[in-house]
């Protein structure tokens, strides 16, 4: 089925081109969502009215993605974690912890958006990819510590 993308779509295609995909993705998906409409000469007539006010939200959530993306950039987050002998953690930290953590700073970031290859299951500092949007993938450096050293780090005796 021919579809008119009215966004952006990773591994798809960008704002109005036209994409190749299956039925049930088209129907169940990309136009409820309205991030597709069906390919035809009246739908091309009216996306081409549209385009400069779709064009424009896409460059508008785009900069605000790389506004967030800066200040990203620039937090480092810390996670105090219980671990047993020999540096094994009890459990691991998940995108949802570090979630977590973001919306305590006052970022409101999905636990989707972090790409987190696997959980982070041993004490140190990571980079970890967040995806704003397809084309702004923030560094944010994540360090585990074990509990209590939090406080340590900060200049605090305990």
């Amino acid at each position: 089925m021919q579809v008119i993308l009215r966004t952006d779509i990773e591994n798809l295609g960008k704002l109005g081109d036209m994409a190749d995909v299956k039925p049930g993705y088209a129907r169940n998906y990309l136009i409820p969502q309205g991030k597709a409409m069906p390919a035809s000469r009246s739908n091309l007539k009216t996306f081409e009215q549209e385009r400069a006010k779709l064009q424009a939200r896409q460059d508008k959530i785009r900069f605000q993605a790389k506004d967030t993306a800066q200040q990203l950039e620039q937090v480092s987050i810390t996670i105090p974690v219980r671990v047993g002998e020999s540096d094994k953690l009890y459990g691991s930290i998940t995108s949802q912890m570090i979630a977590d953590e973001l919306a305590k700073l006052g970022y409101d970031i999905d636990k989707k958006k972090i790409e987190l290859e696997s959980p982070i299951r041993s004490l140190g500092e990571f980079s970890v990819p967040i995806k704003l949007y397809p084309d702004v993938r923030p560094e944010l450096k994540v360090i585990v510590v074990r509990h209590g050293e939090e406080q340590l780090t900060s200049g605090e005796p305990e």
